[in-house]
């Protein structure tokens, strides 16, 4: 790939996947097994219909989502309702070595000079503040019920650059995209740890206190599992 046609999609991507609620609205979208609407959207990420109707046609507008129009599901009456779903555009650059995989290895590294032996506590501690703080950033119901919570929960995980589904019922967490990259599977005790202290933060802000356990996957396409063992009696 020469450098002109580098930093054009750089710059498509800073300024279409740019905002991180912009991302996660995308992210939901290409998942979706059928198009998505405004109100699906607004609904799902708690955002007011006008900022997610914002989002979806700046990502319309840029190429990574096409509209359509379809009736109301059930009725052959009513105005169609517009529709969006992910077209066929990529949007992965790759660098060689990855800029922020890079960086993470050197911290790490940084760390392991340090020589401190209770670096997993320490992740998930800072991982626990952040996810306190991320909860009182975003919002919520004041007195959600668990599937809420849990949706809530990965929609917040998502907006941070994984890409992680519910499983309500199994009271878990699939995670089929990690930011973290290899980083994660070169350190698991490091990152899960992180990530353990996030989810923890998060759902206990929900008022749901929980003690996760992360199955950190062995390879990049596996799926990473949280479990999150909570009472929801």
């Amino acid at each position: 790939m020469d450098t002109e046609t580098l930093n054009s999609r750089i710059s498509d991507l800073t300024s279409a996947l740019g905002d991180p609620t912009r991302r996660a609205i995308y992210i939901a979208v290409r998942e979706s097994p059928e198009p998505l609407t405004t109100s699906n959207l607004a609904s799902l990420f708690e955002i007011h219909p006008n900022v997610a109707r914002h989002h979806l046609d700046r990502l319309a507008e840029e190429g990574y989502l096409r509209i359509s129009h379809r009736k109301p599901s059930g009725t052959e009456r009513g105005r169609p309702a517009k529709c969006y779903e992910a077209t066929n555009k990529e949007v992965t650059v790759h660098f060689a070595p990855r800029r922020f995989e890079m960086l993470a290895e050197m911290l790490f590294k940084v760390i392991e000079e340090l020589g401190v032996d209770d670096v997993s506590q320490i992740a998930e501690k800072v991982g626990r503040e952040y996810g306190e703080q991320l909860a009182a950033e975003i919002g919520g119901q004041d007195d959600p019920g668990y599937d809420e919570a849990v949706q809530a929960v990965a929609s917040a995980m998502t907006g941070l650059g994984f890409s992680m589904d519910p499983d309500v019922e199994g009271q878990r967490l699939l995670t089929s995209h990690c930011p973290f990259g290899e980083t994660a599977t070169n350190h698991p005790e490091l990152i899960c740890s992180l990530d353990r202290g996030i989810v923890t933060g998060l759902f206990g802000a929900l008022s749901y206190p929980c003690d996760p356990v992360v199955i950190p996957h062995k390879h990049l396409d596996d799926d990473c599992i949280t479990k999150v063992p909570v009472s929801i009696g």
